[in-house]
């Protein structure tokens, strides 16, 4: 008896130590002493708390079996540094992706926020994860209004006395973000013509559908813009949408990840997925189920307008049919994070010296330091 539970005991042991192995990757670091002291933790702490938002003067459409609802429901959560006195500092309103959540973005967060970023985001009412019916991408139109509404919320709060976000956030400091279709919704708040919001400064698109925008969509804005993509993305397929950010933006970066795939951007790839020899490969089955949900029609604001800048240009997802050994997911963001980073500090620090010596690395020693690293302009 004493030998089973013994037995027993070094199982349970073996199991945690595997769990802890899985759920608690050892992460890369960069190379050159420029990144390297970039990549330095932040000493401004991170604090968070949640948001539970209700716009009631925005419809959620019928999807599915789910008949709708007369107002739109935000839930989240927004970050910020402990450090109060180093404030204000700029915030960023990050979009998830399609059939995900704003656990996706929890490495920039980690990485930013105690660098002095303020940071939220919100599970879209209708192509998050858990979205009522089923995700759909073809609510998409309606995510800049909803990231809109949050910066009200969080503006309000900052001249709010007494509130844990008073004074934190700078208002002409503020950038869109996102990934995939969070990219796609985040340049849609930046430059459409009918739904962008001035306030924001800056956008990031990573891996962001753009095939179908055209260089009349980005004329509405001279903000700077960066694409991040991954060479070997198979849902949103470099060529078609990143590869011509350059010319059809002449205020854009492009960050090209030789090797990076699409699902490497999110969070949860660093765990289980970094024995997979290309993430996508797992997630196209389950992407291509899920664009079928939503028999709605496209929006006319996403329908093809010249004036806008909208095409009919398209790009099928997940047509590989030989997945090569992608870039470890640990190294794709780990190098993220650093583009991201100094994307923000060359137009956001406050020190015009800060902000020059940005430029200059993102420009010409990020991709020096960091050979799987190639920048167009």
């Amino acid at each position: 008896m004493k030998f089973l539970v013994k037995v027993l005991l070094a199982l349970i042991a073996f199991v945690a130590l595997a769990a802890i192995y899985v759920l608690n990757p050892i992460l890369p670091t960069p190379t050159g002493p420029q990144s390297a002291a970039l990549y330095a933790p932040g000493d401004l702490g991170l604090s968070s708390e949640p948001l539970a938002l209700i716009d009631n003067t925005r419809a959620t459409l019928a999807n599915g079996e789910f008949p709708g609802q007369a107002f739109r429901s935000l839930n989240g959560e927004v970050w910020f540094p402990d450090n109060r006195d180093q404030g204000p500092y700029p915030l960023i309103v990050y979009s998830h992706g399609f059939m995900s959540s704003v656990s996706e973005a929890e490495y920039l967060v980690e990485f930013l926020v105690p660098k002095g970023y303020v940071v939220a985001a919100v599970d879209y009412p209708l192509s998050s994860g858990g979205s009522p019916g089923g995700p759909t991408v073809n609510d998409v139109i309606n995510q800049p209004g909803d990231a809109s509404f949050v910066l009200d919320h969080l503006l309000a709060r900052n001249t709010t006395e007494g509130d844990s976000l008073f004074g934190m956030i700078d208002p002409q400091r503020i950038a869109a973000a996102g990934l995939s279709l969070g990219g796609l919704t985040s340049q849609l708040a930046a430059f459409h013509r009918d739904v962008r919001d001035p306030r924001f400064a800056a956008a990031v698109s990573i891996a962001g559908p753009a095939v179908f925008l055209t260089p009349e969509f980005f004329s509405t804005s001279d903000m700077p813009f960066m694409m991040i993509a991954g060479s070997a993305d198979a849902i949103i397929p470099y060529a078609a949408h990143a590869a011509p950010i350059p010319q059809k933006y002449p205020q854009s970066l492009l960050v090209t990840l030789d090797g990076g795939t699409h699902v490497g951007f999110a969070s949860i790839a660093t765990t289980f997925m970094r024995w997979f020899n290309h993430p996508d490969e797992f997630a196209c089955p389950m992407l291509l189920q899920g664009l079928e949900n939503g028999d709605a029609p496209a929006e006319e604001m996403m329908l093809p307008d010249a004036a806008i800048g909208i095409s009919a240009d398209a790009a099928r997802p997940c047509t590989m049919t030989e997945y090569e050994r992608a870039m470890r997911p640990g190294e794709q963001q780990m190098l993220t994070r650093l583009a991201m980073y100094s994307f923000l500090e060359s137009v956001f620090a406050v020190a015009p010296e800060r902000r020059e010596q940005m430029e200059t690395y993102l420009i010409s020693e990020l991709a020096k330091e960091q050979p799987a690293v190639s920048l167009t302009m």
